[in-house]
């Protein structure tokens, strides 16, 4: 027996719809008793905000919010959010909202007790081990999409707003120890949301199914997240108010984030950079560059997926799972390209530099180098 791995599995989730109800109780579960709410911009002015709020100040645990939370979060963000943490006593953080804030909230409760600086963590080697374990302040998270599943993740993605690269900081305890997934939190996700973050589950799913790497187990949840995604974004993205594929989407985005343990690869090698230097919406981004990415690595995954067509119900194997992506994306009204995503003028050289240097390039199935990682790059416009 020569295989050897190690595995990690998520935490406490508390999934259904009116579920919201018991974030008092899920946040002394974990041992907070005066949280720091971190969300972005756009939800704090929400309804479903204040409500949540609400139940938290009823619960006795005061009412703080801290939202200064940009699209993709950058250092400034974490120091602005560490600020409020300190200034208010917080012992805890209640994540909530999409993949920005969901982020930026885990770095709060990271760095809140750290001396070493933020980049002094990025995700190389065991710089893990640098932090303080015991001075990092529990999460409960609250997410109100579908899409990255930072809400079972050990690590953030942070913008460095020096060098428009995009950092994933990582350690093995900011994964959150009550998760809260109640569809209900998703209803008023606009359509175009429900597309880019339907579509990010479903790019998690994709390239973890198809990292070489050993990992069964994700495997499997990676291959019923894709069958999840196909059966119920559609109908999510057509009526926001279908409490049952709000809630399956949720599963999906929950389990793409815990399947990509496996690996990650092109798709999110292209879309980081793309992001940090363009500020393009992530999952949108990643459907975006999926179908040239699916054409690169088609020699080494074409058995792989020929096995997930026949699971999925998609005839043509290799060639009929490609027509799906189009027409699911087509379906979706994603941009056709990057051009028609807004990227214009691109720094084709840095972006491949940036591509190369992403911790998502272990895991892609073809070997990325400046040349062929060039000529993909270009194919996505």
């Amino acid at each position: 027996m020569t295989l050897k791995a190690n595995w990690s599995y998520p935490t406490a989730i508390r999934f259904g719809a009116g579920r919201i109800a018991e974030i008092g109780e899920a946040c002394a579960s974990a041992g907070i008793k005066k949280p720091l709410l971190v969300t972005d911009k756009g939800l704090a002015s929400l309804p479903i905000t204040a409500a949540t709020l609400d139940l938290v100040e009823a619960a006795g645990l005061g009412r703080a919010v801290f939202s200064d939370v940009d699209p993709n979060p950058t250092e400034h963000n974490v120091a602005a959010g560490v600020a409020a943490y300190r200034d208010g006593g917080h012992d805890g953080v209640i994540a909530f909202g999409g993949g920005s804030g969901l982020d930026l909230a885990k770095m709060v409760a990271f760095m809140a007790g750290q001396t070493r600086t933020l980049w002094d963590f990025e995700d190389i080697g065991d710089w893990w081990t640098r932090a303080d374990a015991s001075a990092i302040a529990p999460i409960v998270a609250v997410p109100t999409t579908a899409g990255t599943g930072s809400e079972v993740g050990r690590a953030s993605v942070i913008t460095n707003s020096q060098t428009h690269e995009k950092k994933i900081i990582f350690h093995p305890a900011i994964l959150p120890r009550v998760v809260i997934c109640d569809p209900e939190l998703t209803v008023g996700m606009p359509p175009m949301i429900t597309a880019g973050t339907g579509m990010d589950a479903f790019a998690h799913c994709l390239e973890a199914y198809c990292s070489p790497h050993y990992h069964p187990m994700s495997q499997g949840i990676a291959l019923e997240g894709m069958r999840i995604v196909k059966d119920y974004l559609p109908r999510a993205y057509a009526d926001g108010s279908d409490i049952e594929a709000r809630g399956q989407m949720m599963s999906a985005a929950a389990m793409g984030a815990t399947a990509f343990q496996k690996g990650l690869g092109a798709i999110h090698a292209l879309s980081h950079p793309i992001g940090a230097w363009h500020h393009t919406h992530h999952g949108t981004t990643n459907a975006v560059v999926m179908m040239p990415v699916l054409m690169f690595n088609r020699p080494a995954v074409e058995a792989r997926l020929d096995m997930a067509a026949r699971y999925l119900g998609i005839d043509g194997g290799f060639k009929g799972f490609y027509d799906f992506v189009g027409t699911l994306n087509g379906a979706l009204k994603i941009p056709a390209n990057l051009s028609e995503l807004g990227v214009t003028d691109p720094d084709i050289d840095a972006l491949v530099a940036s591509a190369l240097q992403d911790p998502s390039v272990g895991g892609n199935p073809v070997e990325m180098t400046v040349e062929n990682t060039t000529a993909l790059l270009k194919a996505c416009f």
